[in-house]
């Protein structure tokens, strides 16, 4: 009997797939990597094929290791990293790299939107930002017009694993509320700007809820990956609302960090609630009648890889024990150490610049790589607490906090985001899987099965209440790290 969910995760890095059970259990898993072109500054592109061959690589790679759980696989499920175009021609045919969420090529457009269209934020929940999906197609038709007049369609990274597995050009509505194409609040395709980027809704896929069965898989790909032909494939999600649905993050008031290669605070609403103009994004959640609140940063851990990097330091886990034995956790951080300021890759929330970029400020000869690494954990924290101000503007509420992606694998940098949150900061096991089991869950609902596991949440791994000590100190250098945001903006005019 078919008893098995496959969820799959299309990330930026890496794409990864499990297996779950209906009582919840990941009982296989695996991965394979991806790459970035970046062939000009600012400018971030992936191959949609690479996505199908990592896909069908993993999926054989299951099979071929867990044969009889693979064998029983039902349904399934999928997760991607959100904002990203992918341009199909009337045959299906990829014509452009996908350009991703994190390339800023599209700066003068999204400014054009914001300027042409500014009452179109409040129906479409975030303000044009060059992350965004929309102000990418504009760039097209200004820098690639035969590009963008063949497009016949434009799908979500994740949509096109579900056209390679089922033929069909279908997206969720969580993923749909990233392209800046959304109403938000009705959930459907905000026909206005959709022609304000020069695209009818006949370009645009047709879209379902995370948990409806979406399409069915193909003979042809059942054929290739050895699944069974018709298993049924849920709307699934954007990479946020999907790992919320992973780790039980799906009532009003619960609230989750994220971070990985990026940044992010979401706080789950019964009811769209943004606040555009400080760059809060109010997006669909995966499930029907949820909404979530975002505050999002360009650069996350990726600033401890940064650095660890630049200090010539064997690897992140060996900078950070340098950190502790520094700057231990439970002293208050002496006043010399320098700031940092995380904008790597420019900035979202609370400040929409992408050409804003990070620094180090109060260098001295005495400063160690131990004293650079803490100034970058706790440069991210302060861009965190900038993203729960402009989060708490909206409206939205956020108490305890449970830390996911690979940073909450540092114990030091959690205890230091509850003190700089002043925040309960929990961490759960099996939380880096969270988008695949979310992903699996919603393949499951689209059976009509699944809704006691829908509730159910990941074991709590690690609680850290803040250290009402430490935050005096850490007061008074958020107060300097604002202040140094003027002087960043200077330096690009």
């Amino acid at each position: 009997m078919s008893s098995h969910s496959l969820g799959i995760d299309l990330g930026t890095s890496e794409l990864k797939a499990i297996v779950l059970d209906e009582h919840g259990t990941v009982l296989a898993h695996a991965s394979a990597r991806l790459n970035i072109s970046r062939l000009h500054s600012g400018w971030s592109e992936q191959n949609p094929e690479e996505w199908w061959q990592a896909c069908v690589s993993v999926l054989d790679q299951l099979r071929d290791e867990h044969p009889d759980v693979y064998a029983r696989i039902g349904c399934i499920g999928l997760s991607g990293q959100m904002h990203g175009a992918v341009l199909l021609g009337d045959d299906d045919r990829v014509l452009y790299p996908a350009i991703l969420w994190d390339d800023s090529r599209c700066v003068a457009q999204a400014d054009d939107l914001a300027r042409q269209h500014p009452e179109f934020a409040e129906i479409t929940g975030s303000l044009p930002m060059a992350g965004l999906t929309a102000p990418k197609l504009m760039w097209l038709q200004e820098h690639q017009p035969e590009v963008f007049s063949a497009i016949a369609c434009v799908l979500s990274p994740k949509d096109y694993l579900r056209l390679k597995l089922s033929g069909e050009r279908i997206s969720d509505v969580s993923d749909a509320a990233g392209t800046l194409w959304l109403e938000v609040a009705r959930r459907d395709w905000y026909e206005p700007m959709v022609r304000a980027t020069g695209l009818t809704l006949g370009q645009l896929p047709r879209l379902v809820e995370g948990g409806a069965a979406s399409a069915h898989v193909s003979v042809s790909a059942a054929q290739r990956l050895g699944l069974a032909s018709g298993l049924v494939i849920a709307g699934g999600g954007g990479d946020n609302p999907v790992s919320a649905v992973g780790i039980g993050a799906i009532n009003a008031g619960d609230a989750f960090i994220t971070l990985g290669t990026s940044a992010a605070i979401v706080a789950i609403t019964d009811h769209s609630a943004g606040n555009p103009a400080s760059a809060v994004h109010s997006f669909c959640h995966a499930l029907p009648n949820r909404w979530y609140t975002m505050g999002a940063m360009l650069a996350g851990a990726s600033c401890l890889r940064w650095v660890t990097r630049l200090t010539g330091s064997a690897d992140e886990q060996t900078l950070l024990q340098q950190v502790q034995a520094t700057l231990p956790i439970e002293q208050p951080v002496p006043p010399s150490t320098p700031l940092f300021l995380p904008y790597l890759a420019g900035e979202r929330t609370p400040h929409n610049d992408p050409l804003l970029r990070g620094g180090f400020m109060n260098l001295g000869h005495d400063c160690s790589p131990a004293m650079l690494g803490y100034a970058v954990l706790e440069g991210v924290g302060f861009g965190l607490l900038d993203a729960l101000h402009a989060v708490q503007s909206a409206g939205a509420q956020v108490n305890a906090c449970a830390l996911v992606g690979g940073g909450a694998r540092s114990d030091y940098w959690a205890q230091l985001l509850a003190n700089i949150l002043d925040r309960e900061i929990y961490t759960l096991h099996g939380s880096e899987l969270s988008a695949c089991i979310g992903a699996a869950k919603l393949g499951f609902l689209a059976r009509g099965r699944g809704f006691k596991l829908m509730q159910a949440g990941m074991p709590v791994k690690a609680r850290y209440l803040p250290d009402a000590a430490q935050q005096p100190a850490l007061q008074a250098r958020y107060q300097q790290f604002r202040g140094l945001l003027a002087a960043a903006k200077t330096l690009h005019g």
